[in-house]
């Protein structure tokens, strides 16, 4: 598990932005640095990736929160807790983003909607 910091940071690289032309990690929405993890017992972590809009009052952040999760969680042992939180001071409604995304019956809700889930896996959708 030594490297396992830069493994997830590989795995959310390549979100593509809901928005804007390019991925998260062009527009600086994730970096290496907001990757943490911390190792439990029996090989269990504590995964938290803290992300940045690319402004205050990005209406789409909780959106990018939620393919953040999706995708960890699609790639990762199921053992692992996942945490996704905006970085703080880089979003209006940070507080409110943050328990959204976290929420997993929220996240569960959010993926049964045909419309949402259609947008997430747009942006998570692996490069060809």
């Amino acid at each position: 598990m030594e490297d396992y910091q830069g493994t997830i940071y590989d795995i959310i690289r390549s979100i593509k932005d809901p928005e804007k032309p390019g991925t998260l990690e062009d527009l600086n929405v994730v970096f290496e640095e907001g990757v943490s993890v911390h190792t439990m017992a029996h090989n269990r972590c504590n995964i938290e990736v803290k992300f940045r809009p690319t402004i205050k009052h990005c209406s789409l952040a909780t959106l990018i929160g939620l393919c953040l999760h999706v995708k960890l969680q699609r790639n990762l042992p199921t053992s692992h807790k996942i945490s996704v939180i905006v970085a703080e001071g880089s979003h209006n409604t940070e507080s409110e983003v943050n328990k959204q995304i976290n929420d997993k019956e929220r996240i569960a809700a959010a993926m049964e909607n045909p419309n949402i889930k259609k947008m997430v896996e747009k942006c998570i959708k692996d490069p060809d």
